[in-house]
């Protein structure tokens, strides 16, 4: 019974490695579509997020599976309950990738060029976030405290790109209010970008949850 447990662990744990590759997709679509202004690319992004709603419901199905049929100890049950709580903070990030995409569709009519919005900044941040995702799932798999410590850390630079990004935009507007309603749209991105690490921490401290017991916050 226990062999057929750890084989249906490995499963999820599998499951869950295809939901962060799903998401790790997501974001490079999203960015590569802004920064390239490419709404096509931002349409099929949006699209995806279906997968990885389709990938949500994959791993809950099989959580539930193994709460019903295995009875698992408590340990077990901290990391199935932990993987319940990740895959909801990972679908949300799905939505706000491709609430991005959508952004830049939406931004289409205007043009936004790097010397006038340093548009880098926006990038650093889904480098990171999408570092963020990929390192709190492999801190999950791999029973890693460490790892997922790390991702928290990280978290405070994502927090200080989006804070130099927000001066940024504010020094646009006052050098001319016409650059207002585009210096919002590009905050809003930004925003999204920020929201996601604060989803990928929550990831983390889910998995510190399932190796300690103790959640933090």
């Amino acid at each position: 019974m226990r062999n057929r447990f750890d084989r249906q662990l490995l499963e999820l744990n599998n499951e869950l490695i295809q939901m962060g590759s799903l998401i790790e997709r997501a974001i490079e679509m999203g960015i590569s579509a802004l920064v390239r202004q490419d709404t096509e690319k931002a349409k099929k992004a949006i699209a995806f997020d279906e997968e990885i709603d389709g990938q949500e419901k994959a791993v809950e199905s099989l959580c539930m599976k193994l709460l019903l049929q295995q009875q698992p100890v408590a340990k077990d049950l901290r990391l199935i309950s932990a993987a319940l709580k990740m895959i909801t903070d990972m679908e949300r990030i799905g939505d706000h990738a491709a609430d991005i995409s959508e952004m830049t569709i939406l931004m289409a009519g205007s043009e936004y060029e790097r010397s006038e919005i340093n548009i880098n900044l926006v990038e650093n941040m889904a480098k990171e976030t999408t570092d963020m995702v990929i390192k709190s799932v492999d801190a999950f798999v791999n029973k890693d405290l460490e790892l997922a410590r790390n991702v928290i850390a990280q978290d405070d630079v994502v927090d200080s790109l989006f804070a130099d990004f927000k001066q940024e935009l504010i020094g646009k507007i006052n050098e001319n209010v016409q650059n207002g309603e585009q210096a919002t749209d590009m905050l809003m991105v930004a925003k999204y970008f920020e929201r996601i690490g604060d989803h990928a921490t929550n990831i983390a401290e889910w998995v510190i949850y399932s190796i300690t017991g103790e959640h933090v916050n």
